[in-house]
Parts: structure tokens; C-alpha cells; sequence
């Protein structure tokens, strides 16, 4: 057998593990607290009322199960690509993978769409001349720019614009500090329902499918298994560990929004956060402190997004080496090393959605960002749910001393919660699943065109193609 010596090809050289627990913990903390919370807490609030808090902590629960799914397939697998390398693992189907690649692919394109919007209300409360829809087309685009210009660049970026964000929430929890040592707290409105004719259950769960888009992000951490120093050992602790601190920051600035502005203010809100700020509780002039938190939350919410396009064109990229969509898509930039095809077609999904949901915003008042928040969310449960059935389905394979075990009631309940989000959604909001059609519709006829310029030859799809993505 010809060695490596032999052909003259050098084995190809491993990522240096240079990723200790505690930075890992702070890189799974600084995925998780994204944009979301800054975009959509008044829609929480206006579906559960002044004890929105609880659809937080239950939200943060299902994740933080999911979570000990991902850390168990981690440890078992320490390599890049996610959801679609462990489905692949398990159930060795190449048309369910490509199905889970797609997926994920549809919910950084509606994630995208949800954020863009958020955007472009914080920053209407500062410029009042844009229309709301040339803001989020101007938006993406500039942040599609900037992944052109290189990945690196927008690593440095999101590195920068992560110490903003959490400035912005320690910004809320100093307001929910000085405000209750002023007494002017009712604490009894955080068990307060206002459900109206619907069952309280409901209406956590309700609050519960809007608040778990703020918790997605700690999925990010398994592209980075490869470089963490004995992942078996810290992956597990740092993964949970990072998603529970996140989630206990979100709850208690949950907590503040409630304790500070009445509920109702909060859900009728555009930028629900901006009223805990308007409250006036800091001895700062308001107008200085609308302007200085509404500049935080457009860079809380660019930071999100950047990551979101990031992932996007380099899943389109993975895909098309390996010949599931259109090869056109793997082509990058001769000096940028970016994909120009992939970021440039993501553009222009983005900013499809973007259109319709203004359109059907003017026609029937529908808001967007809750909507295609809703439309990622769906995508994602069923994701996170197939996620821990894997983990389970792989059970006894390729395990080693050092693989972590999570708890198997714990990952049966994971499934539960997922798929309880997942049928309320379905049930409560069956216009989402003409959004989640559509998007999975690009993803078919992109393989079709494929499939049919191949010559009925089909891409090899039992390869992830994630992890192509990785050759960048």
C-alpha cells in the first residue's frame, strides 16, 4: 500500500488544539447571547404577561437538554459540521442529510430576515428618514460586504461587537438594580398571566417558541470540537455550562423588563428593551441613554446577523463541492478566498424575505420579526430533536473511556419539549409552514438544477457537506 512518503502528498495537517475549557465556555456564552432577546422580549411578554420570565427559564431548560445531545455526539466525534455529521452517523440516509442540511440552511435565512427587521426599528428610533424595508435591504447587504472582504475581518468583527452586546444587557440589569433598591419594584407582577380566554400552559408555550430563538447559537460550538484541548472533559461542562449563564442572564433581564415597564408598554412595543431604558430610572439624560442603548442594539443584532450570513454562504459553499447544488456556489474569490456565488445568492434570499414580509406587513399588519423568527424556530426544533435522537440511536457506538454519557430520561424529555414546540407551532400558527415550505422549496430546486445538469447523476450527498466548508 502506498504510503504518504510514497505519492509525495503529506498527510493533511490537524487543527491545533488550542481551546481550553474556560475559553470554550466564553465562546458558547458569547454565541448564545446574541441579538435575540433585544429583538423579540415584547413578543414574549405580550403572549405571557408579566411572568414572561418563566417562558425564558422553560426555554433555556429544552436548549440546555439539547445541549448535553450535542455534548454527548461531541465528545464521540470531535469534528466540524453539526446536525448534519450526526444525522448522517445515525441514520446513514443521504437524502436525510441533504433534508437536515437544508433545514439548516432555511433557518439562517429566515434567522437573518427576523434580525434585519429588528434592526431596522432600533435604528428608526434614532433616524427617522429611511423606510423600515431600505434599512434591512441596505443592512444585509453591508454585512454581506463585509463577509466578501474575508472571514477574517468579520472574526474580528463579531469579537468586537460581542463586548457590546453584553454591555447593552448589563446596561438592563443595572436599571432592574437601582430600580429595586429605590422600592419601586412590585414583584408581584412577575407571576401575573395575562392569557385572556387561553390556557396559561399554552401561553408559556406560546412565549416559549418565541424566546428559543434568543437561545440557539450553542450548535456553533461543535465546529470548533477539532481545536478544544481534551473535548471529551471540558466540552460537556463548558457547553452547558455557557448555555445555563446565558440563560440565567436572559431571565433576569426578563425579570427587569417586567419589574420596570408595564407589560402591555413591553408588548405593544417595536423595541421592547428601549422602554426599560426610557424609563429614566439612570441618573442619565434619557435622550443620551435612547441613543447610546438603540447604537448597542444595532451592533448586538449586526453581530448576530454577521455570524448568520457567515454560516449560510459556507454551508452553500460545502454543498456545492460537493456537487449537491449547483458547482457555481463553491467558486470563491481568487485573493478574497470568499465565496461570491453562495454569499451573493444568500443575499438575495435574505432580502426576498425581507420583501414579502413588508408586503404582507403593509397588506395584513403581520409582524415579520416575530414571524420569521417563528418560521427559524420550527426548523430548529425539529433539527435539535433528530439531534438527540441520533445521540440516542448511536448509543454504544464508537464510544471511548473518555465519552461523555448524558442522562437518557433527560434526552427523551429533550425530545418531548422539541416536539411539543414544534406541534404548537404547527397547530397555533399553520401560516408559518407556507414560509418553512417556500424556503425548503429553494433548497429542492437548487438540487434539482443540479440533479438534472449532471446528467440525472446525483451529488454525493453521503458525504457531509457541511465540512467542505472547512477548505475555506
Amino acid at each position: 500500500m502506498a504510503t504518504a512518503e510514497d505519492t509525495g502528498r503529506a498527510d493533511p495537517p490537524e487543527l491545533k488544539r488550542s481551546i481550553t475549557g474556560r475559553l470554550l465556555f466564553f465562546y458558547v456564552l458569547g454565541d448564545v447571547l446574541g441579538s435575540g432577546i433585544y429583538v423579540l422580549i415584547g413578543l414574549v411578554a405580550g403572549a405571557v404577561g408579566g411572568a414572561f420570565w418563566i417562558a425564558f427559564a422553560v426555554g433555556v431548560a429544552v436548549a440546555a437538554i439539547t445541549g448535553l445531545a450535542y455534548a454527548e455526539l461531541v465528545t464521540k466525534y470531535p469534528q466540524a459540521a453539526g446536525a448534519s455529521l450526526y444525522v448522517n452517523k445515525a441514520f446513514r440516509n443521504p437524502v436525510l442529510t441533504f433534508f437536515i442540511t437544508i433545514c439548516t440552511l432555511s433557518a439562517l435565512f429566515a434567522a437573518s430576515g427576523s434580525l434585519a427587521s429588528g434592526f431596522a426599528r432600533y435604528f428608526g428610533s434614532v433616524f427617522e428618514l429611511p423606510p423600515p424595508l431600505l434599512v434591512t435591504l441596505v443592512f444585509v447587504t453591508l454585512l454581506t460586504i463585509v463577509n466578501y472582504i474575508g472571514i477574517t475581518e468579520s472574526v474580528i468583527a463579531n469579537m468586537v461587537m460581542t463586548f457590546v452586546e453584553v454591555t447593552g444587557l448589563a446596561i438592563v440589569l443595572l436599571i432592574g438594580i437601582v430600580h429595586v433598591a429605590r422600592g419601586d419594584a412590585d414583584f408581584g407582577v412577575l407571576t401575573q398571566f395575562n392569557t385572556g380566554d387561553q390556557n396559561t400552559i399554552f401561553a408559556i408555550i406560546a412565549g416559549v417558541a418565541l424566546s428559543f430563538f434568543a437561545m440557539t447559537g450553542f450548535e456553533n460550538a461543535a465546529n470548533v470540537a477539532e481545536e478544544t484541548v481534551d473535548p471529551a472533559r471540558t466540552f460537556p461542562r463548558a457547553l452547558v455550562g455557557g448555555m445555563l449563564a446565558a440563560g440565567a442572564i436572559y431571565v433576569l433581564v426578563a425579570m427587569t423588563a417586567a419589574l420596570v415597564v408595564p407589560v402591555d408598554v413591553l408588548a405593544g412595543a417595536d423595541a421592547a428593551l428601549l422602554e426599560v431604558v426610557r424609563a429614566g430610572v439612570l441618573p442619565v439624560p434619557v435622550g443620551i441613554m435612547i441613543i447610546v442603548f438603540s447604537l448597542i442594539a444595532m451592533v448586538a443584532i449586526t453581530n448576530t446577523t454577521l455570524v448568520s450570513l457567515v454560516a449560510q454562504s459556507r454551508i452553500l459553499y460545502g454543498m456545492g463541492r460537493v456537487d449537491v447544488v449547483p458547482r457555481v456556489f463553491a467558486r470563491v474569490h481568487p485573493t478574497r478566498r470568499s465565496p461570491t456565488a453562495a454569499l451573493a445568492f444568500g443575499l438575495l434570499v435574505v432580502a426576498g424575505l425581507l420583501v414579502i414580509g413588508s408586503v404582507i406587513n403593509a397588506a395584513s399588519g403581520e409582524d415579520v420579526v416575530g414571524r420569521l423568527a417563528t418560521v427559524t424556530v420550527v426548523f430548529l426544533v425539529f433539527i435539535y430533536a433528530l439531534v438527540i435522537v441520533s445521540a440516542l440511536k448511536l448509543r454504544g457506538q464508537d464510544e471511548g473511556p473518555d465519552t461523555f454519557r448524558a442522562s437518557t430520561p433527560l434526552l427523551y424529555l429533550g425530545i418531548l419539549g422539541n416536539a411539543v414546540l414544534l406541534v404548537y407551532i404547527v397547530v397555533d400558527d399553520p401560516a408559518a409552514l407556507l414560509w418553512v415550505a417556500g424556503l425548503l422549496a429553494v433548497g429542492l430546486v437548487l438540487f434539482l438544477v443540479q440533479y438534472f445538469s449532471r446528467g440525472r447523476r446525483p451529488g454525493r450527498i453521503d458525504r457531509d457537506p457541511t465540512t467542505a466548508a472547512e477548505e475555506l
